[in-house]
């Protein structure tokens, strides 16, 4: 996936809490402040968060806003950081994922991300794993011309699957 735009460049110490360990399959929360690596991606502690039910566009891939290339993986990548901003986020994992993520469903300040992701417009429902559960967040989203639905894009599982970003 993307790799990490810096933030501060602070230095900065991650904590993360679990009540059970994750390769013993066990299932119970995990809270803590993430590094953001892109926009459904996190780190909390050694744990690789993977958002459930959502995809969004990869960190290098660009969109068509107006005829201009905008780095919109990027900027989805931003509006996350900055809304989690000095949070912590409590995730619930569900699975893992083929490169051993932790797949969670995750919230901060009591907002689901991925619902807040999809309904601001910067990730899309990933149906194939929600089963639509942010269909309605995502109508919203590109009716209202939110996030990259005020531009052209592909979706991130077509964009991965054309080979055009590196995991």
């Amino acid at each position: 996936r993307s790799s990490e735009v810096s933030d501060t460049g602070a230095s900065t110490e991650w904590e993360t809490q679990t009540t059970s360990d994750l390769n013993s399959g066990g299932t119970d929360a995990l809270s803590g402040h993430p590094k953001v690596l892109d926009a459904d991606t996190f780190d909390l502690g050694n744990t690789r968060i993977r958002l459930w039910g959502v995809d969004a566009l990869e960190g290098a891939q660009t969109c068509d806003l107006n005829g201009r290339i905008w780095d919109c993986g990027q900027e989805a990548s931003q509006r996350l950081r900055a809304f989690i901003a000095d949070a912590d986020v409590r995730c619930e994992p569900k699975d893992r994922d083929q490169y051993s993520r932790t797949v969670a469903k995750c919230w901060v300040r009591g907002i689901d991300l991925g619902g807040w992701l999809v309904s601001e417009g910067w990730a899309l429902d990933y149906e194939l794993y929600s089963k639509g559960a942010y269909r309605d967040d995502q109508a919203s989203a590109k009716a209202a011309g939110r996030g990259i639905w005020r531009s052209k894009f592909i979706e991130p599982w077509e964009f991965r699957h054309l080979g055009q970003n590196e995991q």
